[in-house]
């Protein structure tokens, strides 16, 4: 198991590395998270859905994303609420004190799931949330170390150089652990290092030290990690440094809730696209070829947000003067003339108008969808692929200008909407700028060469190839695998 000094020390990214390295070694290897906080979730197979970054994972394996992969997903809905999603089915809503008590009773389904995922591996690669040193949420943990000791999985300490302060979270760290629990722990990995590895030899010692710990790798900063579907909302960061030169400009709203926005990923990596996340304060870019509104884990919440930003006025003029937008899942509900949540599946219950491009509306109700999706965009006629996920139903005159025809067993059924123009449209499959041929003529469309040299897939098989030739270089895969047989 790998556990953090703290969120976003690269765990993840290091799991999906150590899975593509295992795996070519020829074992049969499983991620698994026991709790995973994220917005960005993915659908598997059987129609349930995991986080994200153990959907990657499981690619790295040669595998199809299960949902016992990550037996418990948080989904935040507020600041102190969150839907709860176990064994990828929606179990309910709690705030952060009542899931606190209920983790106990989630316990025996973390490890159902384990065993189960267990049965078939040579390896599993157990993933820790935040950090161990979270002593105050130490009670009825199932993330970190009340995991490891329940399921008797031995642990690695991974710290993250690039932020500083590396020597005193890994010690401070091992010092706020029980006696137990330090006795788990069987070495350490320093992450994300810049310039010469020597340099931290001295350190070796200081940490050995105080904590008796071995070092199992420094492992090089992987720069290619960006190109790479990241698992929650400080990735977004990043895509406020994307290129603003393309000759495409495409204006994304940035919305409090935004949820699946690994959709923008495929854009933010092309060339021509200049992809501008907006955040609040600032007025929607005037010579924008596109907007694109996201998906929500909050849709009413986050609309009221829109409007509060003065983002429905700047939509309403880019519209006036001819400009395209396009809305994904709760984005596409936002479009419409009217949300209701009449059994405050997303909050508090109620409904409010929408922004009025599209005619139709939107209820939204306790049933869920989640499943994978293929068929063609309507306008260019290119295949499109990618999965739904989302409450409610939407219905309404527009829907007879369908965006999308999905498949539906041997026929084939209309989704989403437009307007008569054909300026704005919306529908809810996520997932489907990672189709090449769409993306390409969606972006001929707005102005765009029509032909791309980028194959958005392959180049994610390549970046994980090249991240387990870069873990196999700076890890001691050797003694990981010691330690993980001697469980």
């Amino acid at each position: 198991m790998l556990q953090g000094t703290g969120s976003d020390v690269g765990k993840s990214l290091l799991v999906a590395g150590l899975a593509r390295a295992l795996t070519r070694r020829g074992y049969a290897v499983r991620p698994f998270k026991p709790q995973n906080m994220s917005n960005n979730a993915a659908v598997t197979p059987d129609g349930g859905e995991i986080g994200r970054a153990q959907a990657l994972q499981a690619r790295a394996c040669g595998v199809p994303p299960a949902t016992d992969m990550n037996p418990v997903l948080l989904k935040p809905q507020s600041e102190t609420g969150a839907q709860i999603i176990v064994q990828g089915r929606v179990f309910g809503s709690a705030g952060a004190r009542d899931y606190h008590a209920l983790k106990r009773d989630l316990m025996p389904r973390v490890l159902e799931s384990f065993q189960r995922l267990s049965a078939p591996a040579d390896i599993i690669l157990v993933e820790g949330a935040g950090s161990p040193a979270e002593v105050n949420l130490r009670q009825s943990d199932i993330a970190n170390m009340g995991f490891a000791e329940a399921a008797d999985v031995p642990v690695v300490l991974v710290g993250d150089i690039d932020r500083g302060g590396v020597i005193a979270s890994l010690i401070g760290t091992h010092a706020l652990l029980t006696a137990s629990e330090q006795a788990r722990l069987k070495g350490y990995v320093v992450n994300k290092f810049r310039g010469d590895p020597g340099l931290f030899t001295p350190a070796l010692d200081v940490i050995r030290a105080r904590t008796g710990l071995e070092c199992l790798g420094i492992v090089k900063f992987f720069a290619a990690a960006r190109d790479l579907p990241a698992e929650d909302g400080l990735a977004l960061d990043g895509y406020g440094r994307a290129r603003r030169d393309g000759r495409i400009r495409i204006a994304v709203p940035l919305l409090p809730r935004i949820a699946n926005f690994d959709d923008l990923d495929p854009l933010a990596a092309e060339n021509e696209v200049a992809l501008d996340l907006v955040s609040p304060g600032r007025a929607l870019p005037g010579d924008a070829d596109l907007v694109l509104l996201p998906g929500s884990k909050a849709t009413l919440a986050d609309l009221a947000s829109l409007r509060e930003a003065g983002w429905d006025i700047d939509i309403a003029a880019h519209v006036r003067r001819g400009g395209r937008v396009l809305g994904l899942c709760a984005g596409y509900q936002m479009l419409g003339r009217r949300i209701a949540d009449p059994d405050g599946i997303e909050g508090k219950a109620g409904e409010a108008a929408g922004l009025g491009l599209l005619d139709v509306e939107t209820v939204l109700g306790p049933a869920k969808i989640l499943r994978e999706r293929t068929g063609s965009d309507r306008a260019t006629g290119e295949m499109v692929r990618g999965y739904e996920m989302h409450l409610g139903t939407t219905s309404g005159a527009a829907t007879a200008r369908p965006m999308l025809e999905l498949d539906d067993g041997a026929a084939r059924r209309p989704e989403g909407a437009s307007s008569p123009d054909g300026l704005v449209a919306g529908c809810y499959l996520h997932g489907l700028f990672a189709s090449d041929e769409f993306r390409a003529a969606f972006l001929g469309d707005l102005g765009g060469s029509g032909t791309s040299g980028l194959r958005y897939e392959t180049r994610i098989e390549t970046v994980l190839d090249a991240l387990a030739a870069h873990l196999e270089r700076d890890l001691d895969i050797d003694r990981l695998i010691e330690i993980a047989h001697a469980r």
